[in-house]
């Protein structure tokens, strides 16, 4: 896999636990660090709400023009509720 490479430093019992995975694993452990990573991006990326997407998005507060809360002003609630 062609791609950027960084360096990070590692506790040494952080480091002594990623080269056990690895052995134990049978996988690198380049390959063990860019699943933490990944995982922990996919986990961000889940706590982002509906409403953040949609803000986001420029869906929230796309409508102009009309009352912020029709609710609270008297005259959107003439006739509601009859028959």
């Amino acid at each position: 896999m062609k791609g950027h490479r960084i360096t990070v430093r590692l506790p040494v019992e952080l480091r002594r636990r990623l080269k056990h995975a690895a052995r134990r694993s049978g996988k690198g452990e380049s390959d063990i660090v860019r699943g933490a990573v990944e995982r922990q991006f996919a986990a961000e990326d889940a706590e982002v709400t509906a409403y953040d997407r949609a803000k986001k998005a420029g869906l929230i507060g796309a409508v102009r023009g009309v009352p912020r809360d029709l609710s609270s002003n008297p005259k959107h609630l003439n006739d509601f509720g009859g028959s």
